[in-house]
Protein backbone atom coordinates (compact mmCIF):
# COMPACT_ATOMS: atom_id res chain seq x y z
CA UNK A 1 0.00 0.00 0.00
CA UNK A 2 2.87 2.63 0.65
CA UNK A 3 4.36 1.42 -2.76
CA UNK A 4 0.66 2.17 -4.28
CA UNK A 5 -0.07 5.60 -2.48
CA UNK A 6 4.04 6.57 -3.32
CA UNK A 7 3.62 5.98 -7.00
CA UNK A 8 0.14 6.78 -7.65
CA UNK A 9 -0.09 9.77 -5.72
CA UNK A 10 -3.29 8.82 -4.54
CA UNK A 11 -5.40 9.13 -0.42
CA UNK A 12 -4.13 6.55 1.55
CA UNK A 13 -7.73 5.85 2.16
CA UNK A 14 -8.21 5.13 -1.24
CA UNK A 15 -5.46 2.29 -1.19
CA UNK A 16 -6.91 0.84 2.11
CA UNK A 17 -9.89 0.70 0.76
CA UNK A 18 -8.99 -0.92 -2.41
CA UNK A 19 -7.05 -3.43 -0.27
CA UNK A 20 -9.67 -4.85 1.73
CA UNK A 21 -12.05 -4.95 -0.98
CA UNK A 22 -9.04 -7.60 -2.21
CA UNK A 23 -8.50 -8.98 1.02
CA UNK A 24 -11.92 -10.17 2.24
CA UNK A 25 -10.50 -12.49 4.37
CA UNK A 26 -8.80 -9.91 6.36
CA UNK A 27 -10.97 -9.24 9.79
CA UNK A 28 -11.84 -5.59 11.15
CA UNK A 29 -8.57 -5.91 13.36
CA UNK A 30 -6.42 -7.03 11.00
CA UNK A 31 -7.36 -4.19 8.49
CA UNK A 32 -7.33 -1.49 11.47
CA UNK A 33 -3.71 -2.48 12.57
CA UNK A 34 -2.36 -2.25 8.77
CA UNK A 35 -4.02 1.06 8.56
CA UNK A 36 -2.14 2.12 11.60
CA UNK A 37 1.30 0.91 10.31
CA UNK A 38 0.83 2.64 6.91
CA UNK A 39 -0.13 6.47 8.50
CA UNK A 40 2.49 5.85 11.06
CA UNK A 41 4.79 4.79 7.84
CA UNK A 42 3.62 8.01 6.20
CA UNK A 43 4.04 9.93 9.42
CA UNK A 44 7.55 9.04 9.43
CA UNK A 45 8.46 8.28 5.66
CA UNK A 46 11.34 11.24 5.11
CA UNK A 47 13.17 10.42 8.53
CA UNK A 48 12.66 6.59 8.33
CA UNK A 49 14.15 6.45 5.06
CA UNK A 50 17.21 8.58 6.37
CA UNK A 51 18.24 6.42 9.27
CA UNK A 52 17.74 2.95 6.91
CA UNK A 53 19.55 5.04 4.39
CA UNK A 54 16.77 4.05 1.47
CA UNK A 55 13.48 4.73 0.83
CA UNK A 56 11.98 1.40 0.00
CA UNK A 57 8.26 0.51 1.71
CA UNK A 58 9.87 -1.92 4.07
CA UNK A 59 12.47 0.43 5.05
CA UNK A 60 10.31 2.89 5.64
CA UNK A 61 8.66 0.45 7.87
CA UNK A 62 11.22 -0.56 10.13
CA UNK A 63 13.05 3.09 10.91
CA UNK A 64 9.39 3.87 11.23
CA UNK A 65 8.72 1.14 14.14
CA UNK A 66 11.82 2.89 16.01
CA UNK A 67 11.02 6.22 15.06
CA UNK A 68 7.49 6.33 15.44
CA UNK A 69 6.75 3.17 17.93
CA UNK A 70 9.93 3.28 19.98
CA UNK A 71 10.83 -0.18 19.65
CA UNK A 72 14.55 -1.65 19.59
CA UNK A 73 16.21 -3.76 17.72
CA UNK A 74 15.39 -6.96 19.21
CA UNK A 75 11.91 -6.41 19.23
CA UNK A 76 11.57 -5.30 15.54
CA UNK A 77 14.03 -8.28 14.38
CA UNK A 78 11.38 -10.85 16.60
CA UNK A 79 8.35 -9.17 14.34
CA UNK A 80 10.64 -9.96 11.21
CA UNK A 81 11.22 -13.45 11.53
CA UNK A 82 10.06 -14.87 8.33
CA UNK A 83 6.94 -17.26 9.51
CA UNK A 84 3.99 -17.34 8.49
CA UNK A 85 2.58 -13.64 7.48
CA UNK A 86 5.45 -12.21 9.11
CA UNK A 87 7.94 -10.15 7.07
CA UNK A 88 11.70 -11.34 6.21
CA UNK A 89 13.86 -11.77 8.46
CA UNK A 90 16.21 -8.40 8.64
CA UNK A 91 19.42 -8.36 7.04
CA UNK A 92 22.84 -7.41 8.66
CA UNK A 93 22.45 -3.73 6.07
CA UNK A 94 19.21 -3.07 8.65
CA UNK A 95 20.24 -4.39 11.33
CA UNK A 96 23.35 -2.17 11.46
CA UNK A 97 20.71 1.05 10.37
CA UNK A 98 18.46 0.12 12.83
CA UNK A 99 20.35 0.19 15.81
CA UNK A 100 22.58 3.05 14.37
CA UNK A 101 21.12 4.69 12.27
CA UNK A 102 20.65 8.76 13.37
CA UNK A 103 18.58 12.34 12.59
CA UNK A 104 21.77 14.26 13.83
CA UNK A 105 22.53 15.45 10.54
CA UNK A 106 19.51 15.32 8.97
CA UNK A 107 17.92 18.43 7.17
CA UNK A 108 14.53 20.14 9.16
CA UNK A 109 12.69 18.41 6.26
CA UNK A 110 14.05 15.17 6.62
CA UNK A 111 14.11 15.32 10.90
CA UNK A 112 10.64 17.05 10.49
CA UNK A 113 9.18 14.97 8.04
CA UNK A 114 7.86 17.65 5.70
CA UNK A 115 8.51 18.73 2.01
CA UNK A 116 11.02 20.55 1.66
CA UNK A 117 9.48 23.29 -0.65
CA UNK A 118 7.52 24.57 2.31
CA UNK A 119 9.94 25.26 5.08
CA UNK A 120 11.13 28.93 4.17
CA UNK A 121 7.37 29.37 4.56
CA UNK A 122 6.97 27.63 7.76
CA UNK A 123 10.43 28.67 9.28
CA UNK A 124 9.23 32.54 9.25
CA UNK A 125 6.16 31.53 10.88
CA UNK A 126 7.58 29.30 13.68
CA UNK A 127 11.17 30.49 14.25
CA UNK A 128 13.13 28.09 16.50
CA UNK A 129 9.98 25.91 17.06
CA UNK A 130 10.18 24.74 13.30
CA UNK A 131 11.53 21.22 13.99
CA UNK A 132 9.55 20.93 17.46
CA UNK A 133 6.33 21.46 15.54
CA UNK A 134 6.70 19.54 12.50
CA UNK A 135 7.47 16.90 14.97
CA UNK A 136 4.47 17.46 16.47
CA UNK A 137 2.66 17.62 13.11
CA UNK A 138 4.36 13.70 12.79
CA UNK A 139 2.15 12.41 15.58
CA UNK A 140 -1.33 11.27 16.29
CA UNK A 141 -4.24 13.03 16.81
CA UNK A 142 -6.13 13.19 19.92
CA UNK A 143 -9.85 12.34 19.33
CA UNK A 144 -12.00 15.35 20.38
CA UNK A 145 -15.82 15.87 20.83
CA UNK A 146 -17.44 19.16 20.86
CA UNK A 147 -20.74 18.70 23.80
CA UNK A 148 -23.58 20.21 21.71
CA UNK A 149 -24.65 22.92 24.20
CA UNK A 150 -28.00 23.05 23.11
CA UNK A 151 -29.30 19.84 24.67
CA UNK A 152 -26.96 19.38 27.78
CA UNK A 153 -23.56 21.04 29.13
CA UNK A 154 -20.09 19.54 29.51
CA UNK A 155 -20.68 18.18 33.03
CA UNK A 156 -23.64 16.41 32.99
CA UNK A 157 -21.89 15.01 29.42
CA UNK A 158 -19.04 13.85 31.79
CA UNK A 159 -21.72 11.65 33.36
CA UNK A 160 -23.13 10.54 30.67
CA UNK A 161 -20.06 9.65 29.01
CA UNK A 162 -18.27 7.96 31.75
CA UNK A 163 -17.95 4.71 30.11
CA UNK A 164 -15.39 5.99 27.17
CA UNK A 165 -13.60 7.55 30.38
CA UNK A 166 -13.16 11.08 28.85
CA UNK A 167 -11.24 14.32 30.22
CA UNK A 168 -12.28 18.05 29.48
CA UNK A 169 -10.10 19.68 26.38
CA UNK A 170 -7.58 21.74 27.88
CA UNK A 171 -9.08 24.93 26.27
CA UNK A 172 -12.33 24.43 24.61
CA UNK A 173 -14.81 24.65 26.94
CA UNK A 174 -17.59 22.57 25.26
CA UNK A 175 -15.23 19.82 24.61
CA UNK A 176 -13.87 16.51 25.72
CA UNK A 177 -11.18 14.35 24.75
CA UNK A 178 -11.45 10.44 24.54
CA UNK A 179 -8.77 8.17 24.58
CA UNK A 180 -7.37 5.95 22.05
CA UNK A 181 -5.74 2.87 21.71
CA UNK A 182 -2.08 2.06 21.28
CA UNK A 183 -2.87 1.24 17.97
CA UNK A 184 -4.62 4.64 17.67
CA UNK A 185 -8.08 4.07 17.17
CA UNK A 186 -10.53 4.92 19.53
CA UNK A 187 -14.25 3.29 20.24
CA UNK A 188 -16.75 3.98 17.55
CA UNK A 189 -18.10 6.90 18.79
CA UNK A 190 -20.69 7.60 15.51
CA UNK A 191 -22.77 4.39 16.88
CA UNK A 192 -23.12 5.22 20.70
CA UNK A 193 -26.34 6.32 21.69
CA UNK A 194 -25.30 9.85 22.72
CA UNK A 195 -24.38 10.63 19.25
CA UNK A 196 -27.33 9.48 17.80
CA UNK A 197 -28.79 11.54 20.21
CA UNK A 198 -27.25 14.95 18.74
CA UNK A 199 -25.39 15.07 22.35
CA UNK A 200 -22.16 15.65 20.68
CA UNK A 201 -20.21 16.32 17.38
CA UNK A 202 -16.68 14.67 16.42
CA UNK A 203 -14.55 17.73 16.53
CA UNK A 204 -10.85 18.59 16.88
CA UNK A 205 -10.37 21.23 19.72
CA UNK A 206 -8.63 23.96 17.25
CA UNK A 207 -11.90 23.78 15.10
CA UNK A 208 -14.22 24.13 18.07
CA UNK A 209 -11.76 26.99 19.18
CA UNK A 210 -12.10 28.65 15.94
CA UNK A 211 -15.95 28.61 15.71
CA UNK A 212 -15.35 30.42 19.43
CA UNK A 213 -13.88 32.91 18.17
CA UNK A 214 -15.69 33.88 15.50
CA UNK A 215 -17.74 35.68 18.40
CA UNK A 216 -20.99 35.37 17.05
CA UNK A 217 -23.68 36.28 19.11
CA UNK A 218 -27.24 35.54 19.66
CA UNK A 219 -29.56 37.21 17.85
CA UNK A 220 -26.90 38.00 14.86
CA UNK A 221 -27.50 37.41 10.76
CA UNK A 222 -24.32 34.63 10.58
CA UNK A 223 -23.40 33.43 7.30
CA UNK A 224 -21.08 30.20 7.26
CA UNK A 225 -19.71 30.84 3.53
CA UNK A 226 -17.93 27.60 3.03
CA UNK A 227 -20.25 25.29 5.27
CA UNK A 228 -19.26 21.95 4.16
CA UNK A 229 -20.71 18.93 6.71
CA UNK A 230 -21.63 21.72 8.84
CA UNK A 231 -19.16 21.24 11.68
CA UNK A 232 -18.61 25.35 12.47
CA UNK A 233 -22.43 25.72 11.34
CA UNK A 234 -23.54 23.27 14.31
CA UNK A 235 -21.05 25.25 16.33
CA UNK A 236 -22.59 28.08 15.70
CA UNK A 237 -26.15 27.33 16.29
CA UNK A 238 -24.84 25.95 19.73
CA UNK A 239 -23.04 29.37 20.33
CA UNK A 240 -25.87 31.63 19.95
CA UNK A 241 -28.54 29.08 21.23
CA UNK A 242 -30.55 28.67 18.11
CA UNK A 243 -31.40 32.63 18.65
CA UNK A 244 -30.96 34.60 15.27
CA UNK A 245 -30.54 33.34 11.85
CA UNK A 246 -27.73 31.36 10.26
CA UNK A 247 -27.21 30.75 6.80
CA UNK A 248 -25.34 28.18 5.53
CA UNK A 249 -23.94 27.36 2.04
CA UNK A 250 -20.94 25.73 0.18
CA UNK A 251 -19.61 26.26 -3.21
CA UNK A 252 -19.30 22.71 -3.93
CA UNK A 253 -22.87 22.05 -3.73
CA UNK A 254 -22.17 17.92 -2.35
CA UNK A 255 -20.08 18.53 0.80
CA UNK A 256 -23.49 20.24 1.93
CA UNK A 257 -25.19 16.31 1.46
CA UNK A 258 -24.27 15.41 5.45
CA UNK A 259 -25.48 18.94 7.02
CA UNK A 260 -29.36 18.49 6.58
CA UNK A 261 -29.03 14.69 9.46
CA UNK A 262 -26.55 16.94 10.94
CA UNK A 263 -28.70 19.51 11.74
CA UNK A 264 -31.57 17.63 12.44
CA UNK A 265 -29.93 15.39 15.05
CA UNK A 266 -28.52 18.13 17.30
CA UNK A 267 -31.78 20.18 17.14
CA UNK A 268 -29.63 23.31 15.29
CA UNK A 269 -31.53 25.73 13.42
CA UNK A 270 -30.01 27.04 10.27
CA UNK A 271 -31.22 27.57 6.77
CA UNK A 272 -29.20 26.06 4.31
CA UNK A 273 -28.51 27.39 0.77
CA UNK A 274 -27.74 24.99 -1.96
CA UNK A 275 -26.31 26.30 -5.24
CA UNK A 276 -27.12 24.52 -8.26
CA UNK A 277 -23.88 22.68 -9.87
CA UNK A 278 -23.10 22.69 -13.90
CA UNK A 279 -23.91 26.12 -15.47
CA UNK A 280 -27.25 27.09 -14.26
CA UNK A 281 -25.77 27.79 -10.84
CA UNK A 282 -26.43 31.22 -9.59
CA UNK A 283 -25.74 33.26 -6.67
CA UNK A 284 -27.85 31.75 -3.57
CA UNK A 285 -26.79 34.89 -1.38
CA UNK A 286 -27.38 38.05 -3.24
CA UNK A 287 -30.29 39.10 -1.46
CA UNK A 288 -27.90 39.18 1.76
CA UNK A 289 -25.46 41.46 0.42
CA UNK A 290 -24.65 44.35 2.91
CA UNK A 291 -26.76 42.97 5.51
CA UNK A 292 -25.29 40.00 7.17
CA UNK A 293 -23.53 40.62 11.05
CA UNK A 294 -20.63 37.87 10.40
CA UNK A 295 -19.37 36.11 8.14
CA UNK A 296 -17.50 33.08 8.85
CA UNK A 297 -14.99 31.78 5.93
CA UNK A 298 -13.50 28.54 6.70
CA UNK A 299 -11.73 29.04 3.37
CA UNK A 300 -10.59 26.20 1.48
CA UNK A 301 -6.60 25.41 2.07
CA UNK A 302 -3.70 23.11 1.64
CA UNK A 303 -4.67 21.63 5.05
CA UNK A 304 -0.80 21.76 6.73
CA UNK A 305 -2.60 21.98 9.71
CA UNK A 306 -4.22 18.73 9.53
CA UNK A 307 -0.97 16.61 8.87
CA UNK A 308 -1.44 14.54 11.93
CA UNK A 309 -4.48 13.38 10.88
CA UNK A 310 -3.90 13.42 7.05
CA UNK A 311 0.28 12.64 6.39
CA UNK A 312 -0.46 11.19 3.22
CA UNK A 313 -1.47 15.06 2.06
CA UNK A 314 1.53 16.33 2.98
CA UNK A 315 3.99 14.11 0.40
CA UNK A 316 0.95 15.48 -2.17
CA UNK A 317 1.21 18.69 -1.87
CA UNK A 318 2.69 20.96 -5.12
CA UNK A 319 3.76 24.51 -5.34
CA UNK A 320 0.74 24.65 -7.76
CA UNK A 321 -1.79 23.00 -5.39
CA UNK A 322 -0.93 26.78 -2.80
CA UNK A 323 -1.41 28.55 -5.89
CA UNK A 324 -4.78 26.99 -6.64
CA UNK A 325 -5.50 27.50 -3.07
CA UNK A 326 -4.59 31.13 -2.36
CA UNK A 327 -6.91 32.33 -5.54
CA UNK A 328 -9.72 30.91 -4.09
CA UNK A 329 -9.22 31.93 -0.83
CA UNK A 330 -9.07 35.43 -2.32
CA UNK A 331 -12.64 34.76 -4.63
CA UNK A 332 -14.25 33.88 -1.14
CA UNK A 333 -12.80 36.42 1.08
CA UNK A 334 -14.39 39.28 -1.55
CA UNK A 335 -17.85 37.34 -1.73
CA UNK A 336 -17.64 37.81 2.11
CA UNK A 337 -16.76 41.57 1.81
CA UNK A 338 -20.04 41.97 -0.14
CA UNK A 339 -22.10 40.39 2.59
CA UNK A 340 -21.24 42.29 5.57
CA UNK A 341 -22.49 45.18 6.55
CA UNK A 342 -20.85 48.30 7.56
CA UNK A 343 -19.59 47.48 11.27
CA UNK A 344 -20.09 43.73 10.51
CA UNK A 345 -17.17 41.27 10.36
CA UNK A 346 -15.68 38.43 8.58
CA UNK A 347 -14.03 35.62 10.82
CA UNK A 348 -11.00 34.16 8.31
CA UNK A 349 -10.45 30.73 9.60
CA UNK A 350 -7.93 28.01 7.78
CA UNK A 351 -6.22 24.53 8.86
CA UNK A 352 -2.98 26.15 7.46
CA UNK A 353 0.28 27.11 8.73
CA UNK A 354 0.95 28.91 5.59
CA UNK A 355 1.08 32.76 6.01
CA UNK A 356 0.52 32.63 2.19
CA UNK A 357 -3.04 31.06 2.99
CA UNK A 358 -3.43 33.20 5.97
CA UNK A 359 -1.70 36.98 6.80
CA UNK A 360 -1.54 37.87 3.13
CA UNK A 361 -4.78 36.73 2.16
CA UNK A 362 -5.69 39.06 4.48
CA UNK A 363 -3.60 41.54 3.52
CA UNK A 364 -4.46 41.01 0.02
CA UNK A 365 -8.40 41.39 1.28
CA UNK A 366 -7.96 44.75 2.80
CA UNK A 367 -5.63 45.72 0.10
CA UNK A 368 -8.40 45.34 -2.87
CA UNK A 369 -11.02 46.77 -0.90
CA UNK A 370 -9.14 50.05 -0.15
CA UNK A 371 -9.75 50.99 3.04
CA UNK A 372 -13.35 49.51 3.67
CA UNK A 373 -12.14 47.36 5.76
CA UNK A 374 -9.77 46.63 8.73
CA UNK A 375 -8.44 43.62 11.39
CA UNK A 376 -9.61 43.39 14.77
CA UNK A 377 -7.06 43.28 16.74
CA UNK A 378 -6.30 39.65 17.78
CA UNK A 379 -5.93 40.67 21.35
CA UNK A 380 -9.30 42.15 21.61
CA UNK A 381 -10.82 38.78 20.12
CA UNK A 382 -9.49 36.09 22.56
CA UNK A 383 -10.56 38.65 25.14
CA UNK A 384 -13.72 38.61 24.27
CA UNK A 385 -14.22 35.27 23.23
CA UNK A 386 -11.49 33.09 24.76
CA UNK A 387 -9.16 35.09 26.87
CA UNK A 388 -7.28 32.09 28.73
CA UNK A 389 -6.39 30.79 25.70
CA UNK A 390 -3.57 33.71 24.98
CA UNK A 391 -0.57 32.19 26.22
CA UNK A 392 -1.43 29.23 23.68
CA UNK A 393 -1.57 30.35 20.49
CA UNK A 394 0.92 32.53 18.20
CA UNK A 395 -0.07 35.93 17.42
CA UNK A 396 0.50 37.26 13.83
CA UNK A 397 0.10 40.00 11.65
CA UNK A 398 -3.53 39.91 11.31
CA UNK A 399 -4.35 37.17 13.68
CA UNK A 400 -3.53 33.97 15.71
CA UNK A 401 -1.98 30.86 14.96
CA UNK A 402 -3.12 27.43 16.49
CA UNK A 403 -0.25 24.29 16.27
CA UNK A 404 0.36 20.94 17.57
CA UNK A 405 3.04 21.91 20.30
CA UNK A 406 1.41 25.27 21.16
CA UNK A 407 -2.15 24.48 21.11
CA UNK A 408 -2.48 20.94 21.27
CA UNK A 409 -4.60 21.31 18.18
CA UNK A 410 -4.80 20.95 14.86
CA UNK A 411 -2.76 24.21 12.61
CA UNK A 412 -5.99 26.43 12.90
CA UNK A 413 -5.67 30.52 11.79
CA UNK A 414 -7.80 32.77 12.58
CA UNK A 415 -8.38 36.47 11.75
CA UNK A 416 -11.47 38.83 12.10
CA UNK A 417 -11.69 41.65 9.82
CA UNK A 418 -14.36 45.02 10.23
CA UNK A 419 -16.08 46.50 7.54
CA UNK A 420 -15.43 49.90 8.54
CA UNK A 421 -17.90 52.03 5.79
Amino acid sequence: MLADIADRRRPAADALKDWGLAHRFAGSGDRAAIASLVYDGLRRRASSAWIMGDDAPRSVLIGMLRLQHGLALPTVAAMFDGSRFAPEPLSDGERERLANGSLEDAPPEIAGDAPAWVLSSLQGLLGDDLLPELRALGRRAPLDIRINALKLDREAALARLAHLAPEPTPHAPSGLRIPIGADGRGPALHVEPEFIEGLYEIQDEGSQLATRLSGAKPGETVVDLCAGGGGKTLGLAALMKNEGRIVATDADPRRLAPIHERLRRAGAEAEIRTPRAGRARADVLTDLDGAVDRVLVDAPCTGTGTWRRNPDAKWRLRPGSLALRVGEQAQTLDRAAELVRPGGRIVYVTCSLLPEENDEAVTGLLKRQRGRFGVIETAKVLAEAAPALTPFVRLTRHGLQMSPALTGTDGFYVATIERRD
